[in-house]
């Protein structure tokens, strides 16, 4: 019984070492040319913030918050040096510091466009 015990002992110390050995990919990860900046950019020089959640309260007159790129803003709240103007259910607008105005949606591919996109007001 004791020559049992030390072969199964050995042969579980071998199929752990198997598994440990594999490197699986993340399988929620997104395609690399989707999260990579172009040759010669930072991601941050290419991509506009990434808009994550929203809060709005049912009452009337209720509390409005938004997760953009892992910051709480709310309304009249500033982000990266635009101003938070707007937050409903699934958007939010900013003001950039030339008035350039920037909505981002929660779902870009839904509906309206592929992307969130800057958006001129006029003049």
């Amino acid at each position: 019984m004791d020559e049992f015990m030390k072969k199964a002992a050995f042969l579980l110390v071998m199929l752990a070492q198997g598994a440990a050995a594999q490197n699986l990919p993340d399988p929620t990860r997104p395609p690399e040319r989707l999260i990579a900046p172009p040759p010669g950019h930072t991601a941050s020089e290419t991509r506009l913030p990434q808009l994550q959640s929203v809060l709005v309260a049912r009452e009337a007159g209720g509390r409005r918050v938004a997760v953009i790129d892992g910051q709480t803003v709310a309304v009249g709240g500033s982000f990266r040096g635009s101003k938070v103007l707007r937050i409903s259910g699934a958007e939010v607008e900013l003001a950039g510091p030339g008035g350039a105005r920037t909505v981002l949606r929660l779902y870009p591919l839904a509906g309206r466009g592929a992307v969130s996109k800057p958006i001129t007001s006029p003049q």
